[in-house]
């Protein structure tokens, strides 16, 4: 593919992307992925692309992982400062006493009917999977992998890549493997102090410039069905409204989008998770009747929500 096509409608040039200074607004990825998508005539480009972000890529964030004293130091650090190299998904961890759990969701395209979630998803999953190969050795492998979505076109790639059972129609994305907190071969404590200490400098400046967005995602989740206003939220936040309107701007969103991406996401929670009618969604997402919910369910995923549910086995 020709770069300049794939930043086609973007605002960047290619110079722009070698500097460490230049910030990529959401609505600029979104507009990247949307233009390899169609350019590429690949269905598996996330996965090989995601396939080929070894550790050394990530700058600091990468060394220390590489410098951890133990494997438990290097998983904590990845999840804690997974905001320092621009994340496609929101990332956790759990464990027992065996197994490693890590889940995530697309940071701004939570329906998984859409090509650019399965991109986010497909990326993820495999530069999670070799950063983790770097640390740990080519011998490491997931378990199993966990997908939110129905077979994609990338099926037997992911079989391919992974080696594992992969279940697809799950309530979340993510991937298990076998615990191990032991030693790194490459710890070097003085190398990890220096790089955690940066990255918690980059991690500062990546909440201060977007944490706006987060910030109203958090409000409107915690208030479904009765969510604020703008300027509501913006007295919360104790900014002015045009502030706090120009700022999301900047971040490539807006209140509306955000509202429409909660909304969404709270959806197919309740559809997946739950029985609820539609009027019941319908009044815990704040919508006067059950048509306008599914007049918006259709709108985001093409689907009205029982032809979701039917597709989704449920």
């Amino acid at each position: 593919m020709d770069p300049s096509e794939v930043l086609e409608g973007t605002g960047l040039v290619i110079g722009q992307l070698e500097s460490h200074t230049t910030r990529i607004s959401y609505r600029q990825l979104d507009t990247v992925i949307r233009n390899a998508l169609r350019l590429a005539g690949d269905p598996a480009i996330a996965l090989r692309s995601g396939a080929r972000m070894h550790v050394t890529a990530y700058g600091m964030y990468g060394y220390a992982l590489l410098s951890s004293a133990t494997h438990a130091e290097a998983r904590d650090f990845a999840a804690r400062y997974i905001r320092v190299v621009g994340p496609f998904c929101d990332f956790g961890l759990s464990y027992d006493r065996e197994t490693v759990v890590a889940t995530f969701q697309p940071m701004h395209w939570p329906n998984p009917t859409e090509s650019v979630h399965r991109f986010a998803v497909e990326f993820a999953l495999a530069a999670h999977l070799t950063t983790i190969r770097d640390r740990s050795g080519q011998g490491f492998g997931f378990s199993r992998v966990l997908l939110d979505y129905t077979p994609p076109p990338s099926a037997a790639a992911y079989r391919d890549l992974f080696g594992c059972p992969i279940l697809f129609n799950q309530h979340h994305c993510g991937y298990e493997y076998a615990r191990n907190d032991g030693p790194r071969a490459l710890a070097n404590p003085r190398t990890h102090a220096m790089a955690r200490e940066m990255c918690e400098e980059i991690l500062g400046e990546v909440n201060r410039a977007g944490g706006v967005a987060a910030d109203i995602r958090r409000i409107l989740i915690e208030r479904p069905g009765r969510y604020p206003s703008i300027e509501a939220i913006a007295e919360q936040l104790d900014i002015y409204p045009r502030a706090l309107r120009r700022r999301l701007e900047a971040e490539g969103t807006s209140y509306r989008s955000l509202l429409s991406e909660v909304r969404m996401r709270l959806a197919i929670e309740y559809l997946r998770k739950t029985r609820m009618t539609n009027e019941e969604i319908a009044s815990r997402l704040g919508y006067s009747d059950a048509a306008n919910f599914r007049h918006a369910f259709s709108r985001w995923t093409g689907r009205n929500p029982s032809e979701f549910r039917g597709e989704e086995g449920l």
